[in-house]
Formats: C-alpha cells, structure tokens, sequence
C-alpha cells in the first residue's frame, strides 16, 4: 500500500448537488399521477437516502406491487435527466484540483447503482478523474457494510487508515468507522433536521469543502501514531 493519503467521497449530498435533478423526477412522477408537487425544501434531505425513501416520501401510502411500480418509474425519469441540473458543491471543484496537483488520489463510493453512477459522472467530466467509482452494486455489500470503502482503498492503493471518507448520512459514517478510515460528516449536505451528526461518532464534522483538505493530513498523521 501506498504511504501517501486519500479522499473517498460519497455521491449524492457530498460531491454532488443532486437533489434538484431527483427531486425534480420525484414531481414529475407526482404530476404524472395527478398529484401537486412536493417543495423542494421538504425533498432535499431525503436524496441521500436513495429512490425507495423518495418514493415513500411521495406516495407514503403505496405498498407492494404498486410502489415498485412507482420505484421504477422515478428511476426512469430521473435516468433521463442526470445532469440538468446537477451540479459539484461549491468548492468541491477546487478541492479536487488541489488534490490532483498533489498527485493525491480521490474517488466515489456511492450505494447509487452503477447504471446511473457512472454516467453521470462520465456527463460531469468526473468519472475519468476519479481514482475509483464504487457504486451500490460493484461489491456484494452497500453502505452501512465497510466492504466498498475497503475496495475503493485498494483501488486507489492507499491503506485505510489513510483514507478520509465524508458523507452526508449515517450509514457513510458507519462503513467509513468500521472500515478504519477517517470519517467527516458533511454538513452541507442533506441533513435533515432531525439528524444529529456529532452522535454518529465522527472524527469531524465539516461546513465546507475546502475543510476536507485539512483532514488529508490528519488521516496520514493518526495512522502513523499522532495526534491530528
């Protein structure tokens, strides 16, 4: 393994700003089912948490066969408008840039599955650049599980102990603890306000992408025995 740290990223809420192309999938399949559409200040904290909780947002009553129905039909929708509105979080970019002048390796760890993962990082110019894409269905596990950050550490050929994970859930924190890398909780993503990120146990809570920087020399730091 290399000596050298990394930065693993979750999708949605912490790299990317995707809650107005999926939320926007969400009204669609509303209006297609003559219902009003939901305010986006009511979606946004949900899009972590993938198509099932979206769905169940706006058709809490569906069950069964009729909410895979709806299941399937948002993903088609959303399929077809990836990148319309998506956009990296302010800063993010630069993080990136920065990382890549370092010759530090960065990448994506997503329980998003790959069919979508994968073009629309290709549409945003990302999926060449990242050192790995880990998506919900390239390992037999998914977030909260450690396996797909323990894959994207090998990729990426960085030890786990040197590598930051930040995301925007619960879960993300959970595989990144359990994988035994530096966890950081974005705060500027989809945080409900009913989250309380301090309790899931952390190494640190950021407010804006540049602060990941500073947390790559803190993973190298705490594996070889310092103090951050």
């Amino acid at each position: 393994m290399s000596p050298r740290s990394a930065l693993l990223l979750d999708l949605d809420g912490t790299l990317l700003d995707t809650a107005p192309d999926m939320g926007g999938a969400l009204n669609r399949l509303r209006v297609e089912c003559g219902r009003e559409t939901l305010p986006f200040e009511l979606i946004r904290p949900v899009v972590s948490h993938g198509a099932m909780r979206l769905v169940r947002l706006g058709f809490p009553e569906a069950e069964g066969a009729e909410f895979e129905r709806l299941r399937l039909r948002f993903l088609e929708l959303y399929s077809q408008n990836l990148a319309e509105q998506t956009r990296l979080f302010p800063g993010v970019g630069e993080v990136l840039a920065e990382l890549e002048q370092r010759g530090l390796p960065w990448g994506v760890v997503t329980n998003k599955p790959a069919w979508l993962t994968d073009p629309l990082l290709r549409t945003l110019g990302l999926y060449e650049r990242a050192g790995c894409v880990v998506s919900g269905d390239t390992v037999a596990e998914r977030k909260p599980h450690p396996l797909p950050l323990l894959h994207a550490a090998g990729l990426v050929d960085v030890a786990p102990e040197r590598c930051v994970y930040v995301g925007d859930a619960e879960r993300d924190i959970q595989a990144g603890r359990a994988a035994g890398m530096t966890t950081v909780v974005a705060a500027y993503g989809y945080i409900s306000a009913e989250d309380d990120p301090a309790s899931w146990e952390p190494t640190g809570i950021i407010d804006e992408p540049v602060q990941m920087l500073g947390w790559m020399g803190s993973a190298v730091a705490r594996a070889i025995g310092e103090r951050p």
